[in-house]
């Protein structure tokens, strides 16, 4: 699972995205287009119940969960049609997971941005409006073909005109297919298209240095809208960002602390997109290494197993399961083994965000 960084040009995506991967690269010239191909990046995605599990389990290491990320270059108004580079970015859009689109929400006269003005819902009424006219000529070709087919009695196909249809008429309202209601076999069906707009989205206010509590007038207006379409938002100084990736330990710490913030804003935004992407960790603790796993959410037992190994979830017999409150309490596994505090669960438990496990298998 991976998400795509996007947004207009010039509005901090690269200065963002290589603060998330302490990634440090050339400056970018200040024009649109500066990043021609998707650059790719692997973030931790910090856990403070990691901290707690190591605790009372001391291992030789610790391993977070991670998370995949790709900048994708600024998208001009007209891409759909060809604009700027155009329909290769929005190729790179369709191969990720959730889009993460940042705004801009500060004024620079050093920094030009492409429209001229500094207007966060215009940003996203753009983005959104080339994305949706790109699912909609993705979805009209698809409905010629599927309309042949259908006119052969293929009740197959026909049930997919009435998907298209019912995603083209809300499209033409104006409306993301992210807030169109559908079924489980209509949503196989969309993102299979790799649709652009149903993909989930986590919005990113890029704030100024002085509005780094994200007070501004300017952020409210994106946090008001990501409530209408129910998406997640984080405000971000990715400027301030990149000089605290920069730093060691010791010093990330002071800086931090003389701006008044407990941890980078970067951890904020790590966890909230790994939440859009619908996943979550589950826990493994031993000696040798304190480890969090991915899954999605409402994974069951053998899927969570099958991510560490695939003969795990092919010979699971079951897991025993137990929540990192329990190991504060009982301080240890010997104590919660004693205390009866370890559940047994079979094939059908649905993992638990948070959920430390031991996986039982035969093979």
């Amino acid at each position: 699972m991976e998400a795509g960084i996007v947004g207009l040009p010039n509005v901090g995506k690269s200065t963002l995205f290589n603060a998330l991967t302490s990634s440090q690269g050339a400056d970018s010239a200040n024009y649109p287009f500066c990043t021609i191909e998707p650059n790719e990046g692997i973030v931790p995605v910090p856990d403070a119940r990691l901290d707690t599990i190591t605790k009372y389990i001391p291992p030789q290491k610790v391993i977070p969960a991670v998370l995949k990320l790709v900048d994708i270059a600024g998208i001009v108004k007209g891409a759909s049609e060809g604009e700027g580079l155009g329909n290769k970015f929005l190729s790179h859009i369709r191969q990720v997971d959730a889009i993460i689109q940042v705004v801009r929400c500060f004024e620079d006269e050093d920094v030009i941005h492409v429209a001229g003005k500094i207007d966060p819902l215009d940003d996203i009424e753009i983005i959104e409006s080339e994305l949706m006219i790109a699912d909609m000529q993705t979805l009209e070709n698809a409905l010629n073909k599927a309309e042949r087919t259908a006119r052969s009695g293929d009740k197959e196909a026909q049930a997919t005109v009435l998907v298209i249809n019912k995603c083209l008429e809300h499209l033409g309202k104006d409306e993301p297919l992210r807030s169109l209601n559908l079924h489980d076999g209509e949503l196989e069906l969309v993102h299979s298209y790799g649709l652009l707009t149903a993909k989930p989205v986590l919005y990113v206010a890029n704030v100024d240095e002085d509005d780094l509590a994200g007070a501004g007038p300017l952020v409210q207006q994106v946090r008001d809208y990501a409530k209408s379409v129910n998406a997640g938002v984080v405000h971000v100084c990715a400027r301030i960002e990149a000089e605290v990736a920069e730093l060691d330990a010791q010093d990330r710490t002071e800086m931090l602390e003389s701006i008044g913030l407990t941890e980078p804003s970067l951890s904020v935004l790590a966890r909230e997109a790994y939440q859009t992407l619908g996943l979550q960790s589950y826990f493994t603790a031993g000696e040798k290494e304190v480890r969090a796993w991915t899954i999605p959410v409402g994974a069951t037992g053998p899927q969570a197993a099958g991510v560490i190994h695939t003969d795990f979830e092919r010979g699971f017999i079951r897991v025993e399961v137990y929540s990192v409150d329990d190991l504060v309490e009982y301080e240890s596994e010997k104590e919660l083994r004693t205390a009866g505090k370890l559940r047994v669960e079979g094939k059908s438990y649905v993992v638990q965000d948070g959920d430390i496990c031991h996986f039982l298998f035969n093979v």
